[in-house]
């Protein structure tokens, strides 16, 4: 069914194609200059080896495939639909106007969001985590920051940006604000809540809203990627508006340099990738990602791109701009040379020598060959390739996860070969990570003596449940 083409598109500056310097293209050695990212659109040459089709682009491009000028009947029948689609869009969000008749499945998912959307004084502020009401909810009626994110989005694309707008500035005012203390010990200023509630007071008609910075959470671990999240949604929200007034805010300029304060202080770390405790992000349960786990890497470097562009220069914002640069040559650099694993790098890894002392060092993490699981030789496809789970001294996680590797083609962490090889792992392990479900969050799952031992026991993360191999709709 896959037919090996080449198709090889160059677009005109004069086009009218959008502007995607959040998503530009890095070289594939790692040496960029992020300063330099151009505005304007430039040529793309794109090349892929598969085809949705049997057909060849050749076929697809002959004249008799091409259809004529339509008739006087058929431009009948496009108005007749064009007539229909307009009294049916009044009331259907725009996402799902593509169509005449849009699936009732986004129609039924939208009365849903919006069913789930938490007032703040009479301002939409966010929605909960979960609308399921045959569960013990803890607090899965709160809003999430990271949870949000995807609601933002379909919110932007729906034209309706200020639910957004009033999210960012009441985070923002939480970070500002609330003492973030777990028993003695107080957190860093930057750090962004993992969620907060709202409590409505009817004798007093007022509204009051409590964060939750890790003291209250399972474990009690601070949300490293929430900070992240909240950088990367501000530019989402500044390119789908053009509304550059809100990131401009000293307020909001101040709450970034905060998060930044905390990403790039400098410490004992020999690595230029971020050190965490388990659950600090969306696996935020007991899931041996402690380390340098790639979700949080890929979601720093998108972060740090997105600061790039919204941090202005005065008040400081020079010298953080200068420090973003030099973090995302080495961030790069040291991702896409050690986390990438290939069938390539798998022998090379394999044949590694261990106890090499010296700069020049192959086995740069003493990484012993024997500590490489049986499961990775089946599981790696002679094309295709992706980003491990995590990297540290003697240690590699050589699990599959989800979240890490596609923000890494989004964010262009991964150079462009690297993108195509993750997708093509994806096509070559269908059945292993998709099947009949949506995608596996990680793969494969932990069971047995070694669940007992990286989780705990934990019965939420059972094998193919949750964050261990569970299916997430994406």
């Amino acid at each position: 069914m896959w037919n090996s083409i080449t198709i090889s598109t160059d677009i005109p500056q004069e086009s009218s194609v959008r502007n995607t310097d959040l998503f530009a293209t890095a070289t594939e050695n790692g040496i960029f200059d992020f300063s330099q990212v151009p505005e304007k659109p430039r040529p793309i040459n794109l090349e892929h080896k598969r085809s949705l089709d049997e057909r060849s682009l050749s076929e697809l491009m002959s004249p008799r495939l091409i259809s004529p000028r339509p008739s006087s009947r058929t431009m009948e029948t496009f108005k007749s639909l064009d007539e229909n689609r307009n009294s049916s869009a009044q009331n259907t969000p725009r996402s799902a106007r593509a169509s005449s008749e849009p699936h009732p499945m986004i129609a039924d998912a939208w009365e849903a969001l919006r069913r789930s959307l938490v007032y703040f004084r009479g301002k939409p502020v966010g929605t909960i985590a979960a609308l399921d009401p045959t569960e013990d909810s803890l607090n899965y009626n709160q809003v999430f920051v990271r949870d949000f994110f995807p609601s933002a989005l379909a919110f932007l694309m729906n034209g309706e940006p200020e639910i957004v707008k009033h999210f960012l500035l009441k985070t923002l005012r939480l970070q500002a604000w609330w003492e973030k203390r777990v028993d003695c010990f107080t957190l860093g200023e930057g750090v962004m809540p993992a969620s907060f509630k709202v409590l409505h007071d009817p004798v007093r008609n007022s509204d009051t809203m409590i964060a939750d910075f890790g003291e209250s959470a399972i474990g009690r671990v601070a949300p490293v990627d929430s900070g992240f999240w909240w950088i990367i949604l501000l530019r989402a929200y500044t390119k789908s508006t053009g509304d550059h007034s809100l990131a401009d805010l000293p307020d909001c300029q101040r709450g970034m340099r905060l998060i930044l304060t905390l990403c790039l202080s400098e410490g004992f770390d020999t690595f230029p990738t971020l050190l965490c405790a388990d659950g600090c992000c969306m696996v935020d349960r007991r899931m041996g990602i402690y380390g340098y786990p790639i979700e949080i890497q890929a979601l720093f470097f998108m972060a740090l791109r997105c600061a790039r562009v919204l941090l202005k220069p005065e008040g400081g914002g020079k010298e953080f701009i200068e420090r973003i640069d030099k973090r995302l040559h080495a961030l790069s650099y040291h991702m896409r040379n050690y986390f990438w694993l290939d069938f390539e790098q798998l022998n090379n890894i394999y044949r590694y020598k261990t106890e090499e002392y010296s700069h020049t060092a192959v086995n740069k993490f003493n990484v012993i060959p024997d500590s490489i699981t049986d499961w990775v030789f089946d599981f790696m496809p002679m094309r295709g390739g992706y980003f491990i789970g995590n990297v540290s001294p003697a240690r590699m996680d050589f699990r599959w996860f989800c979240l890490g590797n596609c923000i890494a083609i989004l964010s262009s962490l991964a150079t462009p070969e690297q993108s195509t090889r993750i997708m093509d792992l994806i096509e070559e392990r269908w059945e292993d990570l998709v099947g009949e479900m949506p995608l596996k969050v990680s793969y494969p799952a932990l069971e047995g003596h070694e669940w007992r031992i990286v989780t705990g026991c934990d019965p939420k993360n059972t094998r193919w449940s949750y964050h261990n191999g569970g299916s997430w709709p994406v």
